[in-house]
């Protein structure tokens, strides 16, 4: 059936690939993201950066912004924290800690989400694997899922950041509604019906270039 901003999607089987495999798919897409992403941060913030090939590519966005001093940032991620060891001392990078889950070298319950009950960061980067205006934000496994939705607690600032092909997907696990992200930052390939209806939500939408 159809709705507004385009056919209702279908749920189709996909296998989770491994962080290295994805990491080589969309790298120029995901490159452009990273950079306009980390063109949001002001010196002296406090970050969560979400596990994920996107967020890596914010990570090292942030890293070669010589001006950025008294940054902290929380990650779930451990390939992210190592991206990030050489920008210290001007980052201070903490792990949350938590059960290492080895298809995407990230950190997750039980223990994993206990430290974002804890602090407040100004700016939250998500990744997700589907972002749709009526089956919200979704993810392609649970346990890093209600990682995700407990950094979006912890943050002031909410931002996705997802490659086009993500735009218009749902997958396994809901994350949240589209009202409760403040910005989605993705590329010039995805579906403009799709942008245009997640606009129509009031959804802020930057695209990457």
């Amino acid at each position: 059936r159809r709705i507004r901003g385009g056919a209702m999607p279908k749920l189709l089987p996909h296998l989770e690939r491994p962080f290295e495999e994805v990491e080589t798919s969309r790298t120029a897409e995901k490159s452009i993201i990273g950079r306009l992403a980390a063109s949001l941060i002001a010196q002296g913030e406090t970050i969560i950066l979400d596990v994920g090939t996107t967020t890596t590519a914010v990570a090292r966005s942030l890293i070669i912004r010589d001006d950025l001093r008294d940054i902290v940032v929380f990650t779930n991620s451990l390939n992210i924290a190592l991206e990030l060891e050489v920008a210290i001392p001007r980052f201070t990078v903490v792990v949350t800690g938590g059960t290492l889950r080895p298809m995407q070298h990230s950190l997750v319950d039980p223990i994993g989400g206990l430290l974002f009950e804890r602090i407040n960061a100004h700016t939250v980067f998500l990744g997700c694997n589907g972002i749709h205006p009526h089956m919200g934000i979704t993810n392609i496994n649970l346990p890093e899922t209600e990682m995700k939705r407990r950094m979006l607690q912890a943050a002031k600032r909410r931002i996705l950041v997802a490659d086009g092909s993500k735009v218009g997907q749902v997958e396994l696990a809901y994350l949240c509604g589209v009202g409760e992200i403040d910005l989605l930052i993705t590329d010039g390939s995805a579906d403009p019906t799709v942008l245009a209806a997640l606009r129509e939500q009031d959804l802020e939408i930057m695209i990457a270039s």
